[in-house]
């Protein structure tokens, strides 16, 4: 018998380079089990080495996360949502949000890479539809343009009652808006996982909080999140703004593309927030097509086929080094890729997940990774800010996005003290590719650059 630590370095806003450490006392080296096993053993059979847990994040209050329906958190499930959900025969009974058992996380990087490895096919449902979309358009009361370029509010359509003609107009005109929005639904879970699987294959996270009995409805919930511990607050919101590698993202307030890392990345993202506070809690996007067309035509030339490394947001053991700390998912994607929807090229780079441009050293990449991100995130005139308060009281509102050619992030002025609850079913898309023949934004739409 031997004692060992497993240690993991990490950063808060409140305890910079704080280490979490797990003595396994009874680890015992002289067995036939090999040493990955044991530590996949040792951190399943405990809830305070949480690397990879319900997305909670760098925090310094950590607790125990038990499987299954959570009891707790049915007591702070807002009433709208569940209201929404004992009317569309979700099973309350047990508790909410369902938290994935320990036994199906991965913990070691290699497990979690091989999780969505191998090629599927896709088909890109906007490709070939109606580009006037008569179908949407003709059976929508309103279509309003909150931005010039990013940003559709449709209104007067059920997203449950879509014809697949009207699905597929849909997917185009988000391919082209970036984002689309639609208040005053009545949408069940159910309903939501059926669209987001007519686009693609809806990802089911092995690690996030669902709703019980729907695999692929993720809870999108930060008042749950900080009762277990995430540790949200006004001062620290923003902290990964500043610097994501110092400072992990608490919530959904950093800017970010969704599942970047996958070998087949997120395509349509659709959020239904069921539980709205009366002010507050916005969600802005940025265009990747408009910060495409931000850049010199120098700029634009150098980045054309270059491909960066793209990392997961959970952290993993290297099961090699099991001892040596957190690893992330490493996939190498386009910097620019190209929108097979649309044609149209979009810069592919967020804070918190691109992490280098291969072929570059660590300082030129750094330098120029810096400049992109800051396109993005500081020029106000591609991006969209939207208000998620329904016109109808009880109804709820939902955004879909591209996040093939997006960022998003959401705002935490309300600070919790009105509920913020929603559900995101996320459909994968096709591998990332760059072909040189496409346009750009502006280029295809024929609008000048420089006058």
């Amino acid at each position: 018998m031997v004692a060992a630590t497993i240690t993991t370095t990490t950063t808060s806003s409140s305890k910079p380079n704080e280490t979490l450490s797990l003595r396994a006392d009874s680890l015992d080296v002289t067995d036939d089990i090999p040493l990955d096993e044991k530590v996949k053993a040792i951190i399943r059979g405990t809830g305070k080495l949480q690397l990879n847990r319900t997305g909670l994040g760098q925090n310094e209050n950590r607790v125990k996360i038990t499987a299954g329906p959570d009891p707790a958190g049915l007591e702070i499930l807002p009433d709208e949502a569940r209201t929404r959900m004992e009317h569309s025969g979700v099973d309350l009974s047990k508790g909410y949000p369902e938290i994935p058992d320990i036994s199906q996380v991965p913990v070691f990087v290699d497990e979690a890479f091989a999780v969505r490895n191998e090629d599927y096919p896709y088909i890109e449902k906007g490709k070939n539809a109606d580009p006037e979309k008569k179908a949407l358009f003709g059976a929508a009361k309103e279509v309003i343009d909150l931005t010039k370029h990013i940003g559709t509010e449709i209104v007067g359509l059920q997203l449950a009652d879509l014809t697949n003609q009207q699905k597929d107009e849909l997917a185009l005109l988000i391919a082209e808006r970036v984002v689309v929005f639609f208040r005053d639904q009545k949408l069940s879970p159910q309903k939501q996982l059926e669209l987001g699987d007519y686009w693609g294959q809806v990802e089911k996270h092995p690690q996030a909080a669902q709703v019980p009995g729907l695999r692929g409805v993720t809870v999108i919930w930060n008042d749950y999140k900080n009762k277990k511990g995430m540790g949200l607050t006004f001062k620290n919101s923003n902290y990964s703004n500043w610097d994501s590698d110092k400072f992990a993202p608490k919530g959904n307030q950093a800017w970010h593309s969704d599942l970047c890392h996958e070998h087949q990345t997120a395509g349509y993202t659709h959020l239904h927030l069921d539980s709205i506070p009366g002010v507050g809690g916005d969600t802005l996007w940025a265009s990747g097509y408009a910060a495409y067309d931000k850049l010199s035509e120098e700029m634009k030339r150098f980045l054309d086929g270059k491909k960066a490394v793209y990392v997961s947001a959970h952290s993993y053991l290297d099961r090699n080094d099991p001892f040596g700390g957190p690893k992330r998912i490493e996939r190498v994607h386009p910097l620019v890729r190209t929108n097979p929807a649309t044609g149209w090229k979009s810069l592919f780079v967020n804070r918190t997940m691109c992490k280098r441009i291969i072929g570059l050293s660590p300082v030129e990449s750094d330098i120029i990774l810096s400049y992109l991100k800051d396109v993005y995130e500081k020029n106000a005139d591609i991006q969209v800010r939207f208000t998620w308060k329904p016109s109808k009281p009880g109804y709820g509102t939902s955004a879909i996005w591209d996040n093939r050619v997006s960022q998003h992030r959401s705002t935490w002025d309300h600070e919790g003290h009105e509920s913020r609850h929603g559900t995101r079913v996320t459909s994968l898309a096709e591998i990332p590719y760059f072909d040189p023949e496409s346009k750009s934004q502006r280029e295809a739409l024929g609008l000048p650059l420089d006058e």
